[in-house]
């Protein structure tokens, strides 16, 4: 016993040495104010929001913002990108003479991704204009009754932060949208906004608020004729996608988070020769063939991260095992669970509200049944109503131990504090999102863990990782399951051949499928989450799709995975009945062909005969 506590006090502080490397490998050695930042707002970030200092990306970036320039932020997620732009702008606006009004309408856009991250953002600029009451927050996001929203518009909003559909549907419908002062557009998540597909509202964005400069000069604008509106872009990850919106947005842009080697390396600029030329002449090319470091790809230095490989059919076991042996190694922390379907996101979340343990009777006549996992537990995907989105949202960024299940809407640039392992059961679409979800722990300076599951014939995905930089290590699973108690009378075998095999496994694995064929509803969710996983997993594209190749699964093992004890269909059942009618009634129309046929043969010899 005094051996264990002392190797616990030992690894508490080895622990806290690593944190305090990271952190002082994140943080600059300056002061916000000696950034240029107002002495009053410093004070804010120091008091208000806990920032002894800023990071290396905050005090690169913030002179530059000052400046005026135009800025595209590549650097990890988790090192102060939010911060990095809404600090200048406060810092503008709070000295602005004649002094801010809301009757003024938007000084600066904010567009992101989620609603969650408009959310999130809104609270963060609401923080600091604690003392800038003057300077009006607001935010404008899908799932919101629009009614609402056009009446805080009608009254002006300061710092607008929005979603790209919603502010679209404001830029044309809504007249009382004041947005003639506009100096500032910052697309937050760069990446994330264009591979959610809304490329072509940015693209309807960008021509309604016009071209890089305030042209119109009237009477009652307080931002001068011919002052140039300032564009950043901000993103974890380059590609091309983000280098089609630098092209529509920024004009000779400072470039922040990599250093010149790095640049060099994976990225060159051509900036337009004359002052005066088009800035859709400037081009970021993203060089594909380089093999950039962790840190260009946006994982942070001190995220720990493993991979468990695990055959199909214990998937659900597995991730059972290792969430209770992370809540039970350390009561008090916060996990995220990724899913790549909001199916199974509903199906896991229902399982682990209701799975009880240890599973037999006896135990449950004396009252000492439990919750497998004694933390809660919430779901966020975007089929969610906004509300049970938003409380889910803020409810899990308040608890201390708890599991959030959600689907790549989480992966999106939001913080949760204290979040100390993401655990990716199912694996991303594009390597590229691998770094998203990563990057929801780690955060900075903080430490982190990162779990990704992946299945023997998928192996091959961490080559594909390893081109960014990515190197994960084995997860020992089978020494976590060797840790608990084998219930019943099953015997332990003292070398054990395979996962499947594992009487925990065989255990824990039947207790879930008697929950799921106990319960309809359970049932019912678990052959949905079947259908839309298979479904997804064909849904692969490009490099991925050599990997994740849907004809190489074992359907019945995929069904086990669900706690399902036969495989489901993967058609409904309305087109099953269609098919079997089609095929009833062919095979009906087959037969009197042939009756026909034979009619008409025994005509002939007939005819024949006379």
């Amino acid at each position: 016993m005094m051996k264990r506590a002392q190797q616990s006090a030992r690894e508490t502080k080895q622990e806290a040495k690593d944190a305090s490397k990271a952190k002082s490998g994140l943080f600059a050695s300056c002061s916000f104010s000696s950034l240029g930042l107002d002495t009053k707002l410093s004070d804010q970030l120091k008091e208000r929001m806990g920032f002894e200092a800023p990071t290396l990306v905050q005090a690169q970036a913030i002179p530059v913002i000052l400046s005026g320039r135009d800025v595209l932020v590549n650097a990890p997620t988790g090192t102060g990108k939010t911060i990095a732009y809404l600090a200048p702008l406060i810092h503008h606006l709070q000295g602005h003479s004649p002094k801010v009004d809301r009757s003024h309408g938007t000084f600066a856009l904010v567009i992101v991704p989620t609603r969650e991250l408009c959310l999130q953002v809104y609270e963060t600029l609401e923080k600091l204009l604690h003392r800038f009451h003057w300077i009006v927050p607001g935010y404008v996001m899908g799932g919101e009754k629009k009614a609402k929203e056009k009446a805080r518009l009608r009254k002006g909003i300061s710092i607008l932060i929005a979603t790209p559909g919603r502010l679209l549907d404001h830029l044309k419908n809504t007249a009382s949208f004041v947005h003639k002062n506009l100096r500032w557009v910052i697309f937050d998540e760069a990446d994330s906004i264009l591979e959610l597909g809304y490329g072509k509202e940015i693209e309807q964005i960008i021509k309604l608020l016009g071209s890089g400069q305030n042209e119109q000069g009237e009477e009652d604008d307080i931002v001068p004729k011919g002052i140039q509106k300032q564009n950043l872009l901000l993103s974890a990850t380059l590609n091309d996608k983000v280098n089609d919106l630098a092209k529509l947005s920024l004009d000779d842009p400072v470039m922040i988070g990599l250093d010149n080697t790095k640049l060099q390396q994976n990225l060159s600029i051509e900036s337009p020769a004359a002052p005066d030329s088009d800035a859709e002449d400037m081009v970021i090319h993203v060089n594909k063939s380089a093999n950039p470091l962790s840190e260009d790809y946006g994982i942070p230095s001190q995220l720990v991260q493993k991979y468990l490989r695990v055959p199909c059919g214990a998937r659900l076991v597995a991730l059972l095992s290792v969430l209770k042996n992370l809540f039970e190694r350390e009561a008090s922390q916060k996990v995220v669970v990724f899913f790549s379907t909001r199916d199974a996101v509903d199906f896991h979340y229902s399982l682990l509200s209701e799975f009880q343990w240890p599973p037999n009777s006896e135990t449950e006549e004396e009252g000492t049944k439990e919750l497998f996992l004694k933390c809660k537990t919430f779901r966020l995907h975007g089929s969610m109503e906004q509300e049970d989105r938003r409380s889910a949202f803020g409810t899990f960024k308040t608890e201390k131990q708890a599991v959030l299940l959600s689907t790549d809407v989480a992966a999106r640039g939001l913080d949760f504090p204290k979040v100390r392992c993401i655990i990716q059961y199912d694996c991303p679409g594009e390597a590229t999102e691998y770094v998203h979800r990563v990057g929801r722990t780690a955060r900075i300076g903080e430490k982190g863990e990162a779990l990704l599951f992946l299945q023997p014939i998928e192996i091959d995905y961490l080559k594909e990782l390893k081109k960014h930089g990515a190197s994960l290590t084995e997860y020992p699973l089978m020494k976590v399951l060797d840790k608990f108690p084998i219930p019943g009378n099953m015997a332990r075998i003292k070398k054990v051949l395979s996962l499947e095999s594992h009487p925990w496994v065989i255990s824990l694995q039947r207790a879930l499928e008697s929950l799921t064929y106990a319960e309809p509803k359970m049932k019912s969710l678990a052959k949905n989450a079947f259908v839309s996983w298979v479904r997804g997993y064909a849904a692969h594209k490009g490099e991925l799709k050599s990997i994740f190749v849907v004809k190489k699964l074992h359907l019945g093992h995929v069904a086990k995975s669900f706690a399902l004890r036969e495989q489901p269909s993967l058609v409904g059942k309305s087109h099953h009945k269609e098919t079997m009618k089609r095929k009833r009634d062919e095979r009906q129309k087959g037969q009197q062909g042939k009756k026909r046929k034979k009619m008409s043969g025994t005509g002939n010899r007939s005819t024949q005969k006379t």
